[in-house]
């Protein structure tokens, strides 16, 4: 049996910041488990790969269940099971979300957790190339830089959305989100530059910290009330780890719920059902589960300069040899933000461009070049929930966002489409654009159109909510992200949002596992 001060469960966005940060203090020892391996797979590390990894040894390759939704299809839910979590296998498109969603969470009731509060942990991140500013910082574990060789389809998009009338924005994270611009990503020189990179690689090497790999959590361990440790399996084998003063629950909105009714936390109804002992009766873990949706828009290009060259022996060269290059392309290069209601806060549509065919997922390519609009739906109003499938640690979880099931979501999809046709429709884009693929043009009225973004639309791999923080009946941790009823034990990842932050969800989890770091460090 091992034991260690703190034990934080998920190598990923939140759990590698997390242990890091408590291992920066010599006195404290940190044990971390993750379910999957080291991050040494190659196509990791090459930006135009992340696709390839999906439904690899690195991806927990989960889907939910049938979605009324989405026309009752299964969607593909992706998720890192490996060093770095989904930093390694995702976009790496560095968003923070707009101020307001934050300062949302904080007047619910969770003091601290206003954008204002969180800004220093966004700068502390991150070694933004640009240069510091009041908005950004330099010398933190995560780069953040602008893209190394943007395509020239991913330029035509922002020019195109000038010229349709939107304005060009070069930072969405200073606080005005609304406008179009090139994305900053998440690499460095090229690679990737995920928190395994940042993170877990200099924790590594201190004499404090111990990672261990393959080491799936299965139950919680607690004695009157208080988490004492976790039972894991590892080699084939069950074993126990002990934790002396906290463990940190930094598994995911899928698997840290997953976790919780597993060790008999959760709704006691659903908890009897799957015949496992009550040890905390809180209704909200599992439930508030909620994603991002996107629906494409696809062109032919009558130029071959998409991403469908980046498996040519040039560009493999190219890349070996500079770091240049079609490889260096996250596929989201450029995009935007658009306010649909002006009495809405924040803008309740992103867009990615992708200068390549993106259709469900990657998984249907027609021949030669084109390019995608994909319209996202970041101002999310479905909901749905998370369940066990039965006792077994091992069976994958019943997953149900609710997909479109608001109707509210349903009709910013649709003008998600209609602006994106619009968009491409303008000169920046007349020397590539070809024939639209999807919808298609006989697609045109908002029935058609309805009808094919039920059939198209996909998450945007950005479950969250699903271990709300908060006060109310549905919460499950405190604004300090202590497990209600349960001494010992907090949860640090996008489990804990109280409602999804309006774009892409890595940064936030990083921040989140930041400022656990810092109140656990705080209090102790």
């Amino acid at each position: 049996m091992i034991a260690a001060d703190y034990i934080v469960i998920g190598a990923g966005s939140a759990g590698a910041a997390v242990a890091y940060r408590l291992s920066e203090d010599a006195r404290n020892s940190v044990l971390l488990l993750e379910a999957g391996g080291p991050d040494a797979e190659p196509n990791i590390h090459i930006p135009a790969r992340f696709s390839d990894l999906f439904h690899s040894e690195v991806d927990w390759d989960y889907e939910t269940v049938p979605q009324p939704g989405l026309n009752y299809r299964r969607e593909y839910v992706p998720r890192g099971k490996v060093y770095g979590g989904t930093s390694s296998i995702n976009a790496m498109v560095y968003q923070r979300g707009h101020p307001s969603d934050y300062d949302r969470w904080a007047a619910a009731g969770n003091s601290g957790w206003g954008y204002t509060d969180l800004l220093p942990y966004f700068r502390v991140m991150q070694h933004q190339e640009r240069g510091e500013s009041a908005h950004h910082g330099v010398g933190g574990p995560i780069n953040v830089a602008d893209p190394q060789d943007p395509n020239p389809l991913s330029l035509a998009f922002v020019d195109a959305a000038l010229e349709t009338g939107y304005r060009l924005n070069p930072d969405f994270n200073d606080g005005a989100q609304e406008g179009f611009g090139l994305y900053q990503v998440t690499q460095r020189r090229g690679q990737r530059h995920s928190t395994a990179v940042g993170y877990l690689r200099p924790a590594l090497e201190r004499e404090n910290f111990i990672a261990l790999p393959y080491a799936h959590a299965t139950r919680l361990v607690i004695e009157r009330g208080r988490c004492i440790g976790v039972e894991y399996q590892h080699q084939g084998e069950s074993n126990v780890a002990r934790v002396r003063r906290e463990l940190i629950l930094c598994a995911g909105a899928i698997n840290s719920p997953q976790l919780l009714l597993l060790s008999g936390i959760g709704p006691a109804d659903h908890l009897a059902e799957s015949e496992i002992p009550l040890v905390a009766d809180l209704p909200g873990v599992g439930q508030n589960l909620m994603d991002h949706m996107q629906v494409p828009v696809a062109y032919h290009s009558l130029e071959s300069v998409s991403l469908a060259g980046k498996d040519s022996p040039e560009e493999g060269r190219r890349y070996a040899q500079s770091k240049t290059g079609l490889l260096t392309s996250n596929l989201g290069e450029s995009g935007g933000f658009v306010k649909l209601n002006s009495d809405s806060p924040a803008p309740e549509l992103q867009f990615h461009f992708g200068p390549d065919w993106f259709i469900r997922h990657g998984f249907e390519t027609p021949a030669g070049h084109g390019f995608t609009v994909l319209a996202g739906l970041v101002g999310t109003k479905s909901k749905g929930e998370l369940r066990l499938r039965s006792s077994d640690p091992l069976a994958p979880p019943l997953i149900d966002f609710g997909c479109l099931s608001h109707d509210d979501d349903v009709a910013v999809l649709l003008a998600g489409v209609r602006i994106g046709r619009e968009i491409v429709r303008a000169p920046a884009f007349d020397r590539y654009r070809g024939a639209e693929f999807l919808p298609g043009a006989e697609a045109m009225s908002d029935d058609d159109l309805i009808s094919y973004i039920r059939d198209f639309a996909t998450t945007i791999y950005h479950p969250a909510g699903s271990c709300k923080m908060g006060h109310d009946a549905l919460a499950v941790v405190d604004p300090r992200l202590r497990v209600h009823g349960i001494r010992g034990l907090r949860v640090a990842d996008a489990s804990i949002m109280p409602r999804i932050i309006n774009a892409n969800t890595n940064a936030p989890c990083i921040m989140i596992g930041e400022k656990a770091a810092a109140m656990i460090l705080e209090e102790a």
